[in-house]
């Protein structure tokens, strides 16, 4: 298939810039797959649409502060973006602004107590943004903790507000533990504590797995053909219980977010069902795939020509979701991270 057979028309005030203020609050839209209806609702209606025993496999990881500013002996400033750490300790891989001039071995300085030494420079691809390799200093032994007080939350580039510190909150799920990723698995950010509880009061079992979230998930398609597109890889573990409420499930198995669809996805994949696993995926789902280990799911709007759209294309079917496209723009959703969620069933 084409990477411009995914291409949409989106007004520019769509985009969500920022959060509601009462998470479950969003709209909802609706996909019925066998009846092809579309019908619009809210986010805390969700629980309508779940029955007792149906499974809820939401994705912990926690979004890390990420974006570092750092300065050079001769004062000029470079951004450090942390993607992911490398086997060798204290060294991150990078996307850093304006370091085409840091020589290999330059320290710069992000704190009296933190520093950033350029390591290696990574020869980039053809349509990938160019890697450095830094190695961290910093007091103390929890590099987490020293990423909490000088870095800010790295909020997509189509939020083109500045950073506030309510962020660190608000582009986090409820039900983050496990420090990682570097975007948030945005599907989960409509659910409050209190909407989770009402649902497992309903009799839905809720599993959790962890894939930490790098940034090539959400970078659009550059080449003409889908297959010609290469997925970075991401961590990810699923723990005992997980794998074994799904192998012994009596309801429907709902993702929520497709980090979580792609995770499953993966060791059914390889395995020919879930299990209890850590590992790492580049699976690149798109049409004609048929997925296989997830039943319903639960979704934001994403970017034109991304890899999201694409496998939501795959879990659906391209006609269907560019007609809810169409009819989210004209009901005014409001777009990607902070934006509105769609719940596909069957």
């Amino acid at each position: 298939m084409l990477t411009k057979d995914f291409d949409y028309n989106l007004p520019a005030s769509l985009i969500a810039q920022d959060p509601l203020e009462k998470r479950e609050f969003c709209k909802l839209m609706h996909l019925n797959q066998t009846t092809k209806t579309i019908e619009h609702k809210h986010f805390y209606n969700i629980i309508d649409y779940l029955n007792k025993d149906d499974i809820l496999i939401l994705n912990d990881t926690k979004v890390i502060p990420a974006r570092l500013k750092a300065k050079r002996k001769t004062g000029g400033c470079v951004e450090i973006f942390l993607l992911n750490p490398t086997n060798i300790q204290n060294t991150w891989e990078t996307i850093t602004k304006n370091a085409k001039k840091v020589a290999i071995g330059e320290i710069l300085q992000i704190a009296d107590d933190f520093s950033a030494k350029l390591i290696k420079k990574i020869e980039s691809k053809k349509n990938e943004l160019p890697r450095f390799i830094f190695e961290l200093n910093y007091k103390g032994d929890d590099i987490y903790k020293v990423l909490d007080k000088y870095g800010s939350i790295p909020l997509p580039p189509y939020i083109t507000r500045e950073i506030k510190e309510k962020d660190k909150n608000s582009y986090q799920t409820v039900y983050a533990k496990k420090e990682g990723s570097v975007a948030c698995p945005t599907a989960g950010l409509h659910f409050s504590c209190e909407l989770l509880e009402k649902i497992k009061q309903k009799g839905v079992k809720i599993g959790y797995i962890t894939l930490n979230v790098g940034l090539g998930t959400f970078l659009p398609v550059k080449t003409d053909k889908i297959e010609n597109h290469t997925m970075h890889e991401e961590e990810f573990s699923i723990p005992k219980e997980t794998a074994q409420l799904i192998e012994n499930k009596k309801g429907a198995v709902i993702a929520v977010g497709t980090t979580v669809l792609r995770c499953l996805e993966a060791v059914y994949q390889k395995e020919g069902k879930i299990i209890e696993t850590k590992d790492k995926t580049n699976i690149f789902i798109y049409p004609p795939y048929k997925i296989k280990s997830v039943d319903k799911l639960i979704t934001n709007f994403h970017l034109p020509k991304s890899t999201l759209l694409m496998l939501v294309s795959a879990f659906c079917s391209i006609e269907f979701i560019k007609d809810a496209y169409k009819s989210a723009v004209l009901n005014n959703y409001r777009f990607f991270s902070y934006g509105d969620c769609m719940f596909i069933d069957k």
